[in-house]
């Protein structure tokens, strides 16, 4: 297996995990504020990293050189897992899934700008078709809706915080400096800690953390450990593998996941003309990854 091919198995998995965050996120959401939940997974995940990183090598001297670097990436990931749960409230699953399809646009146009990264004919149509999809999800394949941009309180403040995910994942190459993948992630987690707790010490001393249901602490678990720690690690894994444009396709996987992550729980699935949408995002992914090798920029592999 090469690297690319390693860097798109971690992105397959990275997909699945995501999606779990969404269906959970979403019953948790209403009982607990977005900067507390975070703050805590947040500092879990960076300690389960950190045992990772002692674990396989240690920290070494120089992977805290310019610590900035860290708290730039956090900044921009911490404001994506923010948004995310706090457009939860009102979002459903699916719909603020398709808003996380349209990032690798996004990325595909940050990735030019940091890294010069160059779309080629199939990777744009692909992008716009994924697009579609999305914004067929996200209008409830509803041409009124679209026609009056009749869209979601929760889907529009997602929408900035996809912005700040399309932004974080061309820096990851841009900002590293040879780290290895669990010392990197290490730092970016605890500069995120730091970050959060700053921001989010009203709202941990006001919640009522004795009173929180079930579902909240099984959130807070699986966001730590897989939606975190794991997605942070498989994250930036492949961003040092594959174009960011490439890595953020399999964002397009996320509604599908969604789904299925929807009838495990045993919640309502979207209504058939929705599921069309869905598989335009697929059909997206299998576009974008059909041919690796037109894939253009600087000290990146083919992915």
């Amino acid at each position: 297996m090469t690297e690319a091919h390693r860097g798109h198995l971690a992105m397959l998995t990275f997909s699945a995990l995501v999606a779990g965050s969404f269906s959970l996120g979403s019953m948790a959401a209403p009982h607990i504020a977005p900067e507390a939940l975070n703050a805590v997974r947040f500092v879990v995940a960076a300690c389960l990293i950190f045992a990772l990183a002692m674990a396989t090598g240690g920290l070494d001297r120089g992977a805290f050189q310019a610590p900035w670097r860290y708290f730039a990436l956090a900044f921009f990931f911490c404001t994506y897992f923010v948004l995310m749960f706090e457009g939860l409230k009102t979002g459903a699953p699916v719909s603020m899934a398709a808003v996380f399809t349209l990032t690798p646009l996004i990325a595909a146009g940050v990735g030019w700008v940091l890294l010069r990264q160059v779309l080629t004919p199939r990777m744009a149509l692909a992008l716009t078709i994924g697009a579609t999809g999305a914004l067929w999800v996200i209008f409830r394949a509803d041409l009124s809706a679209f026609l009056a941009f009749s869209i979601g309180r929760g889907e529009i403040i997602f929408f900035f915080g996809c912005i700040a995910h399309a932004i974080y994942t061309p820096l990851v190459p841009k900002l590293n400096r040879g780290e290895r993948p669990a010392v990197f992630t290490f730092g970016t987690l605890l500069a995120g800690a730091v970050l959060l707790l700053i921001v989010g010490t009203p709202a941990l001393i006001d919640t009522d953390w004795r009173g929180l249901p079930s579902i909240v602490w099984i959130t807070i678990a699986y966001t730590s450990v897989f939606a975190s720690a794991a997605t942070f690690l498989l994250l930036q894994f492949a961003s040092l593998r594959i174009p960011s444009a490439k890595v953020m396709a399999y964002t397009y996987l996320t509604p599908s996941w969604v789904i299925l992550w929807e009838m495990a729980l045993g919640r309502p699935l979207p209504p058939f003309l929705i599921l069309v949408g869905v598989l335009m995002t697929v059909c997206a992914l299998a576009l974008l990854l059909k041919d690796d090798s037109q894939v253009r920029g600087p000290a990146m592999s083919k992915g």
